[in-house]
């Protein structure tokens, strides 16, 4: 699957390809000797596989690749998501020294292979509809997938009603890595709940995973979760100072 945007920055539509490659082939060291940041931004986008494919298995949604949501899938799924909380912060400190660790590649394989295995046998919700979303708004077009698809995921916890201490686990493992869990930390600082109506409504356009949640979910829904969202972000910078 490929993800097409505009020229401008704007999410267009996903590519489904008939075929996976045949191999995937990671050279850790040039992993390790890349910018810090392309690393957390992988990290954003692989956290957020559990929680969407935990919520396809949840409404009996159709996945990416056409079935349902397998044990196995959400074990790989369940999988990523330990793996970056538990080797998460230990791999971003050596990517920021560019060197090899254990850490680093229990990291790329998360990012790599359980993400990609996951999201596509497991399914897409409501955190990269969120994403598409902001893609919607000029504010944020400088950031990463990554970055932005992590506060679609507290946006999506938010929207599941999640326990308080899930949404903060989430948000202490992105702020750990470098991730933005507010709004301001995207950018997003004028006209936010104006912008965030835009986002809303982008997020839940006809044919967007976010209809895969359970019960589904409505622009109002989504625009009080992306509020809520960052006030949780806020509120959890101001406890951890």
């Amino acid at each position: 699957m490929s993800v097409i945007y505009t020229d401008e920055g704007e999410f267009d539509r996903y590519l489904l390809l008939p075929n996976n490659p045949n191999m995937v082939i990671v050279d850790t060291k040039i992993v390790a000797g890349a910018p810090a940041r392309l690393l957390a931004a992988g990290i954003g986008d692989a956290l957020a596989t559990w929680f969407e494919a935990r919520a396809c298995s949840r409404s009996g949604a159709t996945t990416m690749a056409g079935g349902k949501c397998t044990q196995a899938a959400l074990a790989l799924a369940e999988l990523c998501y330990n793996t970056l909380l538990e080797e998460g912060e230990k791999a971003m400190l050596a990517a920021e020294q560019h060197v090899v660790t254990p850490a680093l590649e229990r990291v790329i394989e998360a990012n790599t292979y359980l993400s990609g295995v996951g999201f596509e046998s497991g399914g897409l919700a409501a955190a990269h509809a969120v994403h598409n979303g902001l893609t919607a708004i000029p504010d944020a077009h400088h950031y990463y997938h990554g970055e932005k698809v992590a506060f679609g995921t507290l946006t999506q916890l938010v929207l599941e009603n999640a326990p308080v201490e899930e949404i903060e686990t989430v948000a202490a493992l992105s702020h750990a890595v470098g991730l933005p869990i507010t709004l301001a930390q995207l950018d997003i600082k004028e006209d936010v709940p104006a912008k965030m109506r835009i986002v809303a409504e982008a997020a839940c356009a006809e044919g967007e995973t976010i209809h895969n949640m359970p019960g589904g979910a409505t622009p109002d829904q989504v625009y009080a979760a992306l509020l809520v969202a960052d006030q949780y972000g806020q509120r959890f910078l101001q406890e951890w100072e």
